[in-house]
């Protein structure tokens, strides 16, 4: 499996990327899957949506080290867990990657994006006249991608519905680069919260951010 990139963030969370090159057959053969599991991916409307969902969990088993059936759900707010381990999961794939973060004792959240133009026609959906301001180039592609990748990560690592993107998290001026961090002020229901954001790019057309906080 070609594992592109792992990071132990500290001694109880990493971060895996993976470039996804198998067949659909390739990854059910490294896989156990349960009946439900298998009604599930059966509803998929595109092969891609499968090789996604194959991969990231074919990834968390090579992360935790194992060959046995690795059982996942998915709470009421859509956030996945592990049934039976104790570990802080989050799950991110776009086109040809998957990305994967697993913690003992954080909150986790992790978003992977192939970087396109497209950004441009809706940045105005995700970020406020003030954080544009804040970029020091309004128009740079890559910055925005930062920025909706760190709300992204910031989303998944909250796991409870009502976060809005525009609304509830303000990302603070930087200066973009090939990777780095930021600095996003969250309202959460129990207060505000400022977060750091790290991220990176995954060869030379993605975009990664990642979270993991108490």
């Amino acid at each position: 499996m070609p594992v592109v990139f792992t990071k132990h963030i500290d001694e109880h969370t990493i971060l895996s990327v993976w470039k996804i090159e198998e067949t659909e057959q390739e990854l059910f053969a490294g896989l156990q899957l349960k009946d439900h599991e298998l009604d599930f991916i059966a509803s998929f409307n595109s092969g891609k949506r499968l090789l996604h969902w194959l991969s990231t969990r074919l990834l968390l088993r090579t992360m935790l080290k194992t060959s046995d059936y690795i059982a996942t759900g998915m709470d009421e707010h859509g956030k996945p867990f592990l049934v039976n381990r104790d570990y802080h999961i989050s799950l991110s794939h776009s086109f040809d990657y998957a990305a994967v973060m697993i913690s003992r004792d954080k909150q986790v959240g992790v978003d992977i994006e192939l970087v396109k133009e497209k950004v441009l026609r809706i940045r105005n959906k995700f970020m406020t006249d003030a954080e544009l301001e804040g970029l020091s180039v309004a128009n740079d592609v890559n910055a925005l991608y930062i920025c909706w990748c760190a709300k992204e990560a910031i989303f998944k690592w909250h796991g409870r519905k009502g976060l809005e993107f525009k609304r509830d998290m303000v990302i603070k001026p930087f200066i973009g680069a090939e990777q780095g961090s930021v600095q996003a002020m969250v309202s959460l229901p129990e207060g505000e919260r400022e977060l750091t954001v790290h991220y990176f790019k995954v060869g030379t057309a993605y975009m990664l951010g990642y979270v993991a906080a108490i």
